[in-house]
């Protein structure tokens, strides 16, 4: 059995402790948190999963389902793309590091926790402007109160946009015409919404990032073989999170 802790307000839910993320994590202390970083792979224009690093404000944050739920998900885009993605390596890098602008797409995981310093929030802003497109992640309830406080540090004066099935995104590679099934498995009382955020807040421009609100596709993508969720879940997630790494690659 495993638990997992969040926090909504005051409220503490769980610590996750996975037998499977303990295969590639080791504890180790620092301004990072537990989790070994494993090496990069070289730098050669293939695709690299890149999940994005941060000091957290409680918690673990940004480490949760590494490095599983990218094996799995690069696993998946190989398979069924014509992408020859690094399927057994991948990429963690800080926001304010300049290699961040060799990639084109990067992973923002539990937001709800997330405290960019001066440095982080000018990073991304910076790699945002260059082209780069943010899948936002594993977040629920009162924990978007920090994540639209720290993303407004990254971009002040940023509107979100809800998007309903009809947006492009939902549609570049698998056709997702139900955007109803989806829920926080933390609490499924919170149902997914999904929100995009525009350049220059004009619908018309690039969209540089999506937001997975009450939801938590790398979850369900990290323990798709161990039968903890429903198959359809695990699925959507993997549609999902191709969608925007085909999306993000494209536009």
């Amino acid at each position: 059995m495993r638990f997992r802790m969040r926090r909504v307000g005051l409220l503490t839910i769980g610590i996750l402790l996975g037998s499977a993320a303990l295969l590639y994590a080791q504890r180790r202390g620092g301004r990072f948190g537990s989790v070994m970083v494993e090496p990069s792979p070289d730098y050669n224009g293939r695709f690299s999963f890149v999940r994005l690093r941060y000091q957290w404000i409680i918690g673990r944050g940004w480490e949760y389902d590494y490095p599983a739920m990218e094996r799995h998900l690069m696993y998946v885009v190989k398979e069924l793309t014509s992408m020859k993605p690094h399927t057994d390596q991948s990429v963690v890098v800080d926001m304010d590091d300049p290699a961040l602008f060799r990639y084109s797409v990067a992973y923002l995981s539990e937001p709800g926790f997330w405290l960019p310093s001066d440095a982080e929030a000018a990073g991304l802003r910076k790699w945002l402007a260059k082209g780069g497109f943010l899948i936002v992640d594993d977040f629920y309830g009162n924990q978007w109160q920090n994540f639209e406080r720290s993303m407004r540090r990254v971009l002040p004066g940023l509107e979100f946009a809800k998007l309903d099935k009809t947006h492009p995104i939902f549609n570049s590679f698998y056709s997702i015409d139900n955007l109803e099934g989806m829920s926080h498995p933390a609490s499924q009382g919170f149902r997914a919404v999904y929100y995009g955020i525009y350049e220059n807040n004009d619908r018309r421009r690039r969209l540089v990032a999506i937001v997975n609100y009450n939801n938590d596709i790398g979850d369900y993508m990290e323990w798709s073989g161990q039968g903890w969720y429903p198959m359809n879940m695990s699925n959507d997630a993997y549609k999902f999170a191709t969608n925007y790494i085909v999306y993000g690659l494209t536009h």
